[in-house]
């Protein structure tokens, strides 16, 4: 018997201040990253999906973001994660 399936970890990777297209208030929107992991009996073994986003603090609308768009909003907040250098 073979035991797999997936597993997703969400990542926060900064917290911005900006604002909402739905509510229009300036506030906290943290910046994160899921990725979808293949495991093998509970093991992970390498990342089938990864994706970005931001959600609104007040109103709770979420925003999926392109790799190249999250990174530009990370390097603007000023915050550095570990496999997400400016190489």
């Amino acid at each position: 018997m073979v035991i797999f399936g997936f597993r997703t970890k969400v990542f926060v990777l900064a917290v911005l201040a900006l604002v909402c297209p739905r509510c229009g208030n300036r506030v906290a929107h943290p910046l994160h990253r899921s990725v979808t992991r293949f495991t093998l009996f509970f093991v992970p073994l390498f990342p089938v999906r990864t994706r970005y986003g931001t959600q609104c603090t007040f109103c709770g609308l979420a925003n999926r973001l392109p790799k190249d768009q999250a990174k530009g909003l990370l390097a603007q907040a000023g915050g550095q994660v570990q496999g997400y250098g400016t190489a």
